[in-house]
């Protein structure tokens, strides 16, 4: 099987906002940043499970999910329930996993949306709130 590569994405779509996305296999760095309601939800996230199945098997190094999305869809958020899950599986086997959610302060939602994701997969997010104006570079 060919060496896992590093997965980017940068943000391109015109007709439907997609999320930035890099995944390092190197460092084991992994970002999403942006916002995410797309018409096509798992064919985009389909490559983004896929590569942490495989790091989680084949790489096995810390992992460091970093989420920075200002919006998400409701069919995002069940892609984002199941890479959690797959961070939690892999937590359970031995992993070292860190993940640190920023979200904008004044979102209720999104924390509590945070708040469940920790409840429904039992792995520990960093939340860490940001005023909307901190989170452009």
């Amino acid at each position: 099987m060919a060496e896992l590569q590093d997965l980017i994405i940068d943000q391109r779509d015109k007709n439907f906002f997609t999320p930035s996305v890099y995944f390092s296999a190197k460092t084991g760095i992994c970002e999403l940043k942006g916002e995410s309601f797309l018409e096509n939800t798992k064919e985009f996230y389909k490559p983004l499970i896929d590569w942490l199945k495989r790091y989680t098997t084949e790489i096995k190094k810390p992992i460091a999910f970093i989420i920075k999305l200002t919006y998400y869809n409701t069919s995002t958020s069940r892609s984002l329930l199941e890479m959690l899950n797959i961070l939690k599986e892999y937590e359970e086997r031995g992993g070292e996993v860190i993940v640190n959610w920023h979200y904008d302060e004044n979102d209720v939602d999104m924390k509590e949306d945070i708040e469940d994701y920790m409840i429904d997969t039992g792995l520990k997010i960093n939340l860490i709130p940001f005023k909307p104006d901190e989170l452009e570079d």
